[in-house]
């Protein structure tokens, strides 16, 4: 049985809990949440802490802030993991399991003018290090895991394949760090992500899903048995987070992706 959620903005419903009674109808198992920068989330800790006492199903959080801990500026960088740290602990306070973030978002890319980032790869790396060691540490103390997101060479330069977050994880040995793997960027950059899954197994802890142009799975041309059947094959038991812009009808559209996903992992 696949454990489908959907984000929060994707569900109708003024609150939590009446995402949460659509989200049940339409055959989630659970809702990820989205966290804004500015502290904003640990702001919402008694609706959320409410939400868990009323019997909404909140195991992850996605962040959905301007800058990460792979920022070029110190200060953004600092706050990014401040950021990070105060997310990891609210979710881990609402029994949570953890917080998916990418390295950066829209800050370079070696496809598009200039081309040449202002940083070295080497110095790239020894960043994403210490921000994964960081936060890792934070995570195992708080009980949560970190989930590295890859993104396609569009948005972001430094991690875009799995095997990329795979190295810097395994050389972190932090359990508490993971691959938040997601379908459309895997669709843009792994020259097969079905086996890419399967080589690196041992370190996916989460997943978000979308179809190959962005939209709700089944809007576009991923091959979801393939992908489905490769976190079949590792054993995979967690979530399938639905991350995703709608096409048509959005409370349909919405409605459509448990199914869709149910019948294509069958």
């Amino acid at each position: 049985m696949l454990n489908i959620a959907a984000q929060e903005q994707l569900l109708p419903g003024d609150t939590l809990q009446t995402k949460w009674d659509f989200a049940q109808e339409a055959g989630y198992a659970a809702i990820e949440l989205r966290a804004k920068g500015d502290f904003h989330f640990a702001s919402r800790l008694d609706e959320l802490k409410q939400a868990k006492k009323d019997g909404v199903v909140m195991p992850t959080v996605c962040v959905e802030m301007l800058h990460f801990f792979g920022a070029f500026d110190d200060d953004l960088r600092r706050d990014a993991i401040a950021q990070m740290k105060s997310q990891l602990t609210v979710i881990a306070e609402i029994g949570g399991l953890g917080a998916q973030t990418p390295a950066s978002y829209g800050m370079f890319s070696r496809r598009l003018p200039p081309f040449e980032p202002p940083r070295t790869e080497e110095e790239d790396r020894e960043i994403l290090l210490a921000g994964l060691t960081e936060l890792g540490e934070h995570a195992r103390r708080e009980g949560v895991a970190l989930f590295l997101e890859p993104l396609n060479r569009y948005e972001d330069h430094m991690i875009n394949r799995l095997d990329q977050a795979a190295d810097l994880i395994r050389t972190v040995g932090l359990d508490s760090v993971k691959i938040g793997i997601d379908s459309y960027h895997m669709n843009i950059e792994e020259r097969d992500p079905a086996a890419a899954i399967v080589a690196h197994a041992d370190v996916i802890g989460h997943a978000q899903v979308s179809d190959s142009n962005r939209f709700q799975p089944g809007a576009g041309h991923l091959d979801w048995p393939a992908w489905l059947a490769a976190l079949h094959t590792i054993g995979y038991d967690g979530h399938l987070a639905a991350e995703c812009r709608l096409t048509g009808d959005p409370v349909e559209a919405v409605r459509s992706i448990p199914a869709f996903l149910r019948r294509s992992g069958a």
